[in-house]
């Protein structure tokens, strides 16, 4: 299944984990508030039942958020940290 950006249900996650970050990067060393994406910690493709799951997602700018990507596992203990 393909993300739809214009889904209100994925809007809703979205702006969900915003809130509970702050808006801003969640990035240990970073606090970021411009160029702000989420981040599903357990991959879109590999974990649909949580895929809406505010628990699944943290707050990254866009160039943490590129600095992960093809290490997303290596980051999932660490993200799950931080969102507790």
């Amino acid at each position: 299944m393909k993300r739809d950006y214009n889904d209100p249900v994925y809007k809703d996650f979205r702006v969900q984990v915003l809130k509970r970050d702050g808006f801003k990067c969640r990035m240990p060393g970073c606090k970021n508030k411009k160029n702000l994406q989420v981040h599903h910690i357990s991959k879109w493709s590999g974990a649909s039942a949580l895929r809406y799951e505010i628990s699944n997602g943290i707050t990254l700018c866009k160039n943490c958020h590129k600095s992960i990507t093809g290490k997303e596992s290596h980051y999932e203990p660490l993200f799950r940290e931080i969102i507790r």
